[in-house]
């Protein structure tokens, strides 16, 4: 892949093939900042599984970085009262359902109990699509809404490996305080190492990689924070 000049020239700012210590590897990643617009700070984590492995589940960083999100909770009407003082943008069962067959999806996140999980089930179709369909692994689809909304609203994110067993997710923004994006990365390997199977190799991480969405990758020590 051919890159620009401006790329080019981050390269000579540090050692590509050296593995720096999570602070180190952050504060590299606002150094080799090039563009005019705000970049998203990506981690990259390439994990050992085996066939029938894998690896899924959700945090709340301690550190925010993204807007707020619109929560719609599928629920009964008894209890979209709730829902809406607990901070959904929008609760409710039949109409809400109606609203998306139709092709509405002004909404970030789609939260459902488990009772309506029949009739929403039926949306696959247009929420899947669109990674909106509530899931109980991401804890989605639950009896507890205040909860979820909860942390939600505070910036819940789901992480779970792709097929070449590699974790992609955004850890903050290149305008953060470079400390801030270290203790999201801090958080995320931390819960990566309570995730491990139980049957894991001891090498379960292959490599950790911290990149802006434009600039080039540093690779991070992470046998450092083990």
């Amino acid at each position: 892949m051919k890159h620009g000049k401006k790329y080019r020239e981050s390269l000579k700012k540090y050692d590509p093939q050296q593995s720096y210590d999570v602070a180190k590897a952050c504060a590299l990643v606002k150094d080799l900042h090039f563009v005019k617009f705000d970049e998203t700070v990506e981690l990259h984590v390439a994990l050992r599984l085996g066939k029938s492995q894998t690896v899924r589940d959700t945090l709340v960083f301690p550190n925010q970085f993204t807007a707020e999100k619109k929560v719609l909770v599928f629920c009964s009407e008894e209890r979209a009262k709730e829902a809406l003082d607990a901070g959904a943008a929008y609760a409710g069962s039949k109409e809400y359902i109606d609203k998306v067959k139709g092709g509405w999806l002004d909404f970030d996140i789609a939260v459902a109990t488990p009772d309506m999980m029949k009739d929403v089930g039926r949306l696959g179709m247009v929420l899947g699509r669109k990674g909106l369909m509530p899931n109980p692994k991401t804890g989605t689809v639950t009896n507890d809404i205040v909860t979820a909304i909860g942390e939600l609203k505070k910036g819940r994110t789901e992480f779970r490996a792709d097929k070449e067993g590699i974790i992609h997710i955004a850890v903050g923004k290149v305008s953060m305080d470079a400390d801030k994006v270290a203790e999201n990365v801090k958080t995320l390997l931390t819960e990566l190492d309570r995730k491990k199977p139980a049957d894991a190799k001891a090498d379960f991480v292959r490599s950790v990689s911290v990149s802006s969405s434009m600039g080039p990758g540093v690779w991070v020590d992470f046998k450092e924070e083990a």
